[in-house]
């Protein structure tokens, strides 16, 4: 499998998860404000410090993004492209924002597909930059005592969502618990959200996140071939088979060329480039 040398000491642990009690979120992003003001507006009135939403279909006026792109200097594996900056509306085709803190305010990691005069485009959205301009409606799922903390990193040198309780989660889980996970780099996706689900006794849940991969391998034989991606699950499953948690991912993932491409993953050889943070949502079994 494909190897990416960062430039920090290699962290022993490679997954890090923290658990907690779902709660559903469906709130709307009122226009005037940036996405990331409005997804924490909705956070708070909703009681919830971390967790993510899905957006679709919503319009915003600026919208601002960059891609993945080589790194100017020794310090990084990879960087980010010049800010592009679409003329008039863009609609959001699809997007995940993972929500969680940093410097201890809200704090919203977005990666998506959006409409553009230029046409279809992706890449991670520069949320404080990005205004709502009309009513979008959003669903998720928020937790109230577990989030992302946006913390040093060393091994990567950057600043990255790390899962961590804000207090302790005395609440029963009523259903499903909820997973706010993360993946190191070089660590195989799929085989890490099964290594996951595993160590919690999850047979069957539903995936949601965004993160980085070192190529990418589909299972119907395409390829990209560009080192660092920005990456969004289109749909992501978890199924017991064999009695072990087996993981199922189609993804949405654009490359340093701009190039999208979409598809199943192959297990076993998709490499994280610099992380990849998962929301994973347990189905109890019928």
């Amino acid at each position: 499998m494909r190897h990416i040398h960062h430039p920090g000491p290699v962290s022993l642990e490679r997954t890090v998860e923290v658990a907690g009690v779902p709660i559903r979120l469906r709130f709307v992003l009122e226009p005037g404000h940036s996405v990331d003001a409005a997804i924490a507006r909705g956070f708070a009135a909703s009681g919830c410090v971390g967790g993510f939403v899905t957006l679709m279909g919503g319009r915003c006026e600026p919208f601002r993004f960059v891609m993945p792109a080589a790194s100017p200097d020794a310090h990084h594996v990879a960087w980010f492209s010049d800010t592009f900056a679409p003329e008039g509306l863009v609609e959001i085709t699809r997007a995940c924002a993972i929500v969680g803190q940093r410097d201890g305010k809200p704090f919203v990691h977005c990666h998506g597909i959006w409409e553009t005069t230029e046409g279809m485009q992706m890449g991670h959205m520069l949320a404080p930059e990005t205004v709502v301009a009309e009513p979008m409606e959003v669903s998720g799922i928020g937790l109230g005592r577990a989030t992302f903390k946006a913390l040093p990193d060393l091994e990567t040198n950057f600043t990255l969502f790390e899962p961590a309780p804000v207090a302790e989660d005395r609440q029963e889980p009523v259903g499903s618990r909820v997973l706010l996970a993360k993946v190191r780099p070089n660590e195989d996706i799929s085989l890490a959200i099964e290594d996951i689900c595993s160590r919690q006794g999850i047979g069957r849940a539903n995936v949601y996140g965004i993160g980085s991969l070192n190529g990418v391998r589909f299972t119907d034989g395409g390829r990209v071939e560009a080192y660092a991606t920005e990456v969004l699950i289109h749909e992501g499953r978890v199924e017991s088979a064999q009695g072990r948690p087996r993981a199922s991912l189609q993804i949405d993932v654009v490359d340093m060329e701009g190039q999208i491409f979409s598809g199943s993953l192959v297990r076993g050889d998709n490499p994280v480039c610099v992380t990849f943070e998962l929301v994973i949502e347990e189905v109890n079994q019928p």
